[in-house]
């Protein structure tokens, strides 16, 4: 563990230090030194008909060895980048770890984004790569007529023209290859975050990730690794949390990983995959949890024994706690952070008592405190910005391409999450809102311009506006008020046609559930949309 296993968070606190080496490539820490076993297991792999494939760290090593090669050898270099628009699935981890290896940079990419999404991310990021299946591809394809420099497709699990199959054309490729030296500042891989105007930024981060998520994956997972221990989380590798709070956490430990995920969360099918596989660490958001809550006996009926639980995106709960330590015997600890700045508030209640509601104290090696948007830190109790200090390896290095956001994102040393919150007299932090309209919705942050946009462009839709209600399971919801073109009568046919289009423009879980047809919204001088009189008319 990189954390001094102590009785106390003080004591872990003051005595953490971080140590970044001058050179540094993550595939070192999350492959490499873990190949020297050829018997190491890293990924338990479930198939949908219930077939298991297991790889070791060796032979991810060696997969990752021929993809590098073969990236190379298709022309690309230092920097360019490689986007993955795939699940939880072998070939994605794979691919992370071939790109690092070869000074390239992954972009994950979730399937559930639709064809102008996944074009606005290809062409942002210029991607020259890009990997996914036969189901995702007819996206690509569609978004590839857009951008003639993706020259190179792989699939997963077939063939279509113009592409290449990425297990023959594996097996065609060398396997010699010398993980390059960077730097670990040397961009690693970019995640894409909303934002409430303005397309969605790219938070680009370094080879030193790892490192700065580390300190509070080993504290939040009580005392991560301990024996036995095997992850597994449903949420999808495309986000930072699976990316980098479950799958590289794991592996820099040598710690195998369960990669299975269904199309829809069922909370008795994730019970079996624990049971089935022996999963001992997991992130299970609020959501999810509340959801398996429902389910009767889990440890008699699936054999669970979970060990610890991370869960975060909204909070956790009071009585989710209880159940959690009665009826799993295993604690559930809240994390905080954001794409920008992840992993840095958190608890562990072996250490740390956990206040219901909370977000928790700063993890080792990470300073937090709530300030004003100057950068000031104003007086416990009082709300005001939640906010980290630079520098943090954990921290972005910056927004993809977008020198103004990146200033903007700080004020001095200090990094403004855009969420508010304060600080009590024992170094807990609380949540209290967002600076912005962003959505919180089952674990998702949703930006609302990018659904206005896709709203605005069905012909039935004249303007539209989009903020998140209260939700009993998901925190929030979508709702989207739309004001109808000249000469259209809107009804519950229209609706159901409107929510269609943006589950096909976007994401599956960014369309709006409620929709309500509205002569006029509130609006600035300027034309901006006034959100606040939306909720404050919702709140009646």
């Amino acid at each position: 563990m990189l954390i001094p296993r102590a009785a106390s968070y003080d004591e872990i606190y003051r005595s953490f230090r971080w140590q970044i080496p001058e050179r540094y490539n993550i595939a070192w820490d999350v492959c490499d030194r873990h190949a020297q076993d050829p018997h190491a297991l890293a990924l338990i792999h479930e198939r949908p008909d219930g077939s298991v494939d297991r790889y070791s760290f060796r032979q991810i090593q060696g997969f990752a060895h021929r993809l590098a090669n073969l990236l190379l050898a298709r022309g690309l270099k230092t920097g360019d980048r490689v986007l993955l628009y795939l699940g939880q699935h072998p070939a994605t981890a794979i691919a992370h770890v071939a790109c690092w290896k070869a000074g390239l940079v992954s972009v994950p990419c979730s399937v559930l984004f639709g064809v102008e999404a996944l074009d606005y991310r290809i062409e942002n990021t210029g991607a020259l790569a890009l990997l996914t299946d036969l189901e995702n591809y007819p996206a690509v394809a569609e978004a590839q007529r857009k951008s003639p420099r993706l020259r190179t497709i792989l699939l997963v699990d077939g063939e279509a023209p113009d592409t290449l199959p990425f297990w023959p054309s594996l097996e065609r490729a060398s396997d010699g290859f010398t993980t390059r030296t960077l730097s670990p500042q040397d961009p690693a891989f970019i995640n894409y975050t909303s934002g409430t105007t303005g397309w969605p930024k790219g938070a680009l981060q370094g080879h030193r990730s790892i490192l700065g998520h580390m300190p509070g994956a080993e504290f939040v997972y009580d005392f991560f690794p301990q024996d036995r221990d095997v992850m597994w989380s449903p949420a999808d590798w495309s986000w930072i949390a699976g990316l980098m709070d479950v799958l590289m956490p794991a592996w820099f430990h040598g710690k195998p990983v369960l990669t299975y995920r269904a199309s829809k969360f069922d909370p008795e099918q994730a019970f079996h995959m624990i049971g089935k596989h022996g999963v001992r660490t997991s992130f299970l958001t609020p959501t999810m949890l509340k959801m398996m809550r429902q389910v009767a006996d889990p440890v008699r009926r699936f054999g669970v024994d979970l060990r610890a639980v991370m869960s975060g995106g909204e909070s956790v709960g009071k009585e989710i706690l209880e159940w959690a330590n009665r009826t799993l015997g295993a604690a559930v600890n809240e994390a905080y952070g954001q794409t920008e700045c992840n992993l840095v508030l958190g608890n562990c209640a072996r250490v740390l008592a956990p206040k219901p509601g909370s977000l928790g104290r700063a993890l080792p090696g990470h300073v937090a405190a709530i300030v004003d948007d100057t950068g000031l830190p104003v007086p416990v109790g009082e709300v005001g910005n939640i906010a980290f200090r630079r520098p943090d390896p954990v921290m972005m290095l910056e927004y993809w391409r977008n020198p103004n956001a990146t200033a903007e994102k700080f004020a001095g040393d200090w990094l403004i999450t855009g969420d508010l919150g304060f600080s009590d007299e024992e170094g807990y932090f609380w949540f209290r809102g967002r600076a912005d309209d962003v959505i919180t919705s089952a674990g998702y942050r949703i930006g609302p311009w990018e659904i206005e946009d896709a709203l605005m462009r069905h012909p039935a839709v004249a303007m539209a506006a989009v903020i998140g209600v209260p939700d009993p399971v998901r925190t929030e919801s979508i709702k989207a008020f739309i004001v109808p073109a000249p000469g259209v009568v809107p009804n519950a046919e229209l609706a159901d046609e409107i929510r269609d289009s943006v589950r096909t423009r976007l994401a599956k879980h960014e369309y709006p559930r409620a929709i309500e047809f509205v002569e006029t919204l509130p609006m600035t001088a300027t034309g901006k949309i006034l959100r606040r009189e939306l909720h404050a008319r919702e709140k009646k």
